[in-house]
């Protein structure tokens, strides 16, 4: 017998009706709070704004609806909170660009000292906000094991003021500060982290990577971290159409490939012990993936193909080894 794997399914697609009644997509149902609800101005396909929907629901539900969330500055918090406007239908907290992670933890302990522990906090930001700007809030945050759960919208750049390069931009693609000129265009190869990586090296209790590309392994890993006290990451592939030079309906297409190709492992660790991966079972060559974005155009110019995708290449089947993601 061979599990068959459905992806992205619709409420009346063929996949959903082969499936139990409790594995059907349904995004709409009553039972949802619409966390994030309609009226946002997020760009057409905007990853954050779906991985956004679904991870908030993911915890509102898990917490009983007892749940604060804290924002970080970023694409997230400009779409859907234009002055005066709000697409929030929760307790929400705008915090600075860098310092989500300290401000989530004083919710959460001021949540302790006034008997409300049943409510719980989540602090949210994109890349530039976690991995660059708050990164030293949220590694005190992780060493001090604080009972916040973090979720990092990884879409690969500061999308919101102008696609400038973060730390989690991968090599050779161009942003408005690494721009395709020059001898080598595009970012550098060598620089940058992996953040998941750094919070599993804190031992904290739970550390996730997530996908849009699967929205229900996204909603379980949340559902499962709010089980957890104490300091909690997940980081979750969100493309961005604008920042990424792609058409708006390849947003899911491009979430998936970015994990068949190896280039965002998918995995869980608890306390410092990574427990579970997603295998691979058809590797796809980088190129498809990167020939989707116009970030990489420059990579296949008149129909060349650029040596540094074979450096890409290299460190997709880097990931593959380290994190065994090949089905065999």
């Amino acid at each position: 017998m061979q599990k068959l794997k459905f992806y992205q399914k619709g409420t009346l697609t063929v996949g959903n009706r082969l499936v139990d009644e409790a594995s059907h997509n349904v995004q709409a149902s009553q039972e949802r709070s619409n966390s994030l609800t309609c009226g946002h101005r997020a760009c057409q396909g905007c990853g954050e704004a779906l991985g956004a929907r679904y991870a908030i629901d993911a915890a509102m539900r898990a917490a009983g609806k007892q749940l604060i969330a804290v924002n970080a500055t970023g694409c997230l918090e400009v779409f859907t909170t234009p002055y005066p406007e709000t697409s929030w239908q929760m307790p929400w907290m705008h915090s600075l660009f860098g310092n989500a992670a300290a401000v989530a933890t004083g919710a959460a302990a001021a949540m302790r000292v006034t008997g409300k522990s049943t409510t719980r906090v989540v602090a949210q930001g994109g890349d530039g906000g976690t991995t660059d700007i708050g990164f030293g809030c949220l590694s005190g945050m992780f060493e001090r094991n604080d009972d916040v759960l973090y979720i990092c919208y990884d879409n690969e750049g500061y999308m919101n003021t102008g696609v400038q390069r973060s730390s989690a931009t991968p090599p050779a693609a161009r942003t408005a500060t690494t721009p395709a000129i020059g001898a080598q265009p595009g970012n550098v190869f060598g620089t940058g982290k992996f953040v998941p990586k750094i919070a599993v090296a804190h031992d904290i209790p739970y550390v996730a990577t997530a996908s849009v590309a699967d929205l229900h392994d996204l909603e379980a890993k949340v559902t499962k971290a709010m089980a957890f006290h104490g300091a909690r990451y997940i980081q979750i592939n969100v493309p961005c159409p604008l920042g990424w030079g792609a058409a708006s309906h390849d947003t899911i297409r491009l979430a998936r490939l970015a994990i068949e190709t190896g280039l965002f492992p998918i995995f869980e660790a608890e306390y410092g012990r990574i427990t579970q991966v997603r295998r691979i079972r058809r590797p796809k060559p980088v190129a498809e993936y990167l020939k989707l974005q116009r970030r990489y155009a420059h990579l296949f110019r008149d129909g060349v193909e650029d040596p540094r995708v074979a450096r890409i290449q290299a460190i997709a089947d880097r990931h593959i080894d380290e994190y065994g993601l090949l089905e065999t």
